[in-house]
C-alpha cells in the first residue's frame, strides 16, 4: 500500500529510523558491558520487542501486570515488572506468570515487598525482586539513606530473592541542556551502584543495579558498577527527547499522519488529529504547543478532542486535503491510545503492527 492510500489519523514508524535507533542503544550497551532490558511500555507491540532482543536485549521491562501477561503468552519469558506490584489479584495473576517466566518485580516499601512475599509463599514459590530508589524525581522508591535498610529487611521476607536495585531519573525530562540531562545520568549510577556497593557490604547478594530512562541512557551505562539499563521511548523518540537535546528530528520514528480538514485564511490550518490521537502532554522542558510538523516550521499550538489547531508561520501554506505528518510530544501515550502502527519505507507501507498491550492499565 502507497502512504497516501491510508486514512487519517494514522500512526507511523519508519523502519529505518527504528531499526538504526535499536542499533544504536544495543551497541552503547554492548561497549560498556551492561545488559539492555528496554521498557516494552513504549511500543506495546510484539514485533519491535522481538527487534529488541534479537539486537541483544537481555529481556524485556513492563510498567503493569496486564503487559506481562501479553508479552509472556507470545513467549517473551525474561521479563521485570518494573513498578510496585499491589493488589491481591496482580499478585495472583503474577504467580501464574511466574510458573513459566523469569519473572522480577519492583517494591518500594516493607509492606508492599511483604504481600508479594505472602503470595510466593502460599503458592510454595520465589520471586526475584528490586528495590527501587529514589535519585531525585521525586515519584516512588525509597530515599538512598532509606534503602539498605529496607532492602536488609526485604532480603529476611520468605518467597523473595532481592536481586538488587532499580530506579528511573525522571527529572531528567525537566533539565534545560543536553549538559545537565548528562549529568543527571551520572548521578542516577552513581547513587545507584553506591547503594549496591553499601548492601553488599552488608552481606546481601545484589546482582542487579539497573537504572533507565532514554535521556539518560547513554550517560548512566558509562557509570562502573551500573549492570543494566531501561531505556524504552528511544525506539522511537519524540518531540520531547528533541526539545532535550537527546536526539534530532530525523531520529524520530514515529509520526502521526494527518489530513488538513480546514484553513481560516493565512493565520490557521486545523488538522484532524486531536487528543484522542496525540494525546495532550506538555512539550518538555517547556511547554509549546503539541508537536512538530515535518518539514514545517509551523507548530500544532492547541488541541481538542478532534482537532489540532497550527499556527501558520509567515510563508508557509497549508491546503484543505494535504497530509501532514506529526512527530507527537510524548510518543508512548500516543501508541496507547491506537490499536495499530504502519511501519514504513519511504512512501510505503510495509508493515501494520497490533498494539498487543494496548490498555493494559492493571
Amino acid at each position: 500500500m502507497d502512504l497516501d492510500e491510508l486514512d487519517t489519523p494514522a500512526v507511523l514508524v519508519d523502519l529505518d529510523v527504528l531499526e538504526r535507533n535499536i542499533a544504536r542503544m544495543a551497541g552503547w550497551a554492548a561497549e560498556r558491558g551492561v545488559r539492555l532490558r528496554p521498557h516494552a511500555k513504549t511500543h506495546k507491540t510484539l514485533e519491535i520487542a522481538g527487534m529488541q532482543l534479537a539486537s541483544g536485549a537481555c529481556g524485556l521491562s513492563v510498567a503493569k501486570a496486564g503487559e506481562a501477561e501479553v508479552f509472556a503468552r507470545a513467549g517473551f519469558r525474561d521479563l521485570f515488572v518494573a513498578y510496585p506490584v499491589v493488589g491481591p489479584h496482580k499478585l495472583r495473576r503474577l504467580v501464574a506468570l511466574a510458573e513459566d517466566s523469569r519473572l522480577a518485580v519492583g517494591v518500594d516499601s516493607i509492606e508492599g515487598a511483604g504481600a508479594v512475599a505472602e503470595a510466593f509463599k502460599a503458592a510454595n514459590r520465589r520471586v526475584d525482586v528490586l528495590l527501587k530508589v529514589d535519585v531525585g524525581f521525586h515519584r516512588v522508591g525509597v530515599t538512598p539513606a532509606e534503602a539498605l535498610r529496607t532492602a536488609l529487611r526485604i532480603g529476611e521476607l520468605p518467597g523473595l530473592n532481592l536481586r538488587g536495585f532499580f530506579t528511573h531519573a525522571g527529572q531528567a525530562y525537566h533539565q534545560e541542556s543536553a549538559e545537565a540531562v548528562a549529568a543527571i545520568g551520572a548521578i542516577e549510577g552513581q547513587i545507584l551502584a553506591s547503594v549496591a556497593a553499601e548492601a553488599r557490604a552488608a552481606g546481601l547478594a545484589i546482582e542487579e543495579v539497573s537504572p533507565g530512562s532514554t535521556p539518560t541512557a547513554p550517560h548512566v551505562m558509562a557509570v562502573p558498577g551500573v549492570t543494566e539499563c531501561r531505556p524504552g521511548n528511544y525506539v522511537f523518540h519524540d518531540a520531547t527527547q528533541v526539545g532535550l537535546g537527546v536526539c534530532s528530528q530525523a531520529d524520530c520514528a514515529l509520526t502521526v499522519l494527518a489530513t488538513i480538514a480546514s484553513v481560516s485564511g493565512r493565520e490557521r490550518a486545523v488538522a484532524d488529529a486531536g487528543s484522542k490521537t496525540l494525546s495532550s502532554d506538555p512539550l518538555r522542558p517547556r511547554p509549546e504547543g503539541h508537536g512538530l510538523l515535518v518539514g514545517r516550521r509551523s507548530r500544532l499550538r492547541r488541541l481538542s478532542e478532534e482537532h489540532g489547531v497550527i499556527d501558520v508561520e509567515d510563508g508557509e501554506v497549508f491546503q484543505v486535503g494535504e497530509h501532514v505528518r506529526i512527530v507527537p510530544n510524548h510518543s508512548c501515550v500516543v501508541v496507547n491510545l491506537h490499536d495499530r502502527l504502519y511501519g514504513v519505507r519511504g512512501q510505503r507501507v510495509e508493515a501494520v503492527l497490533a498494539v498487543a498491550a494496548r490498555g493494559m492499565i492493571q
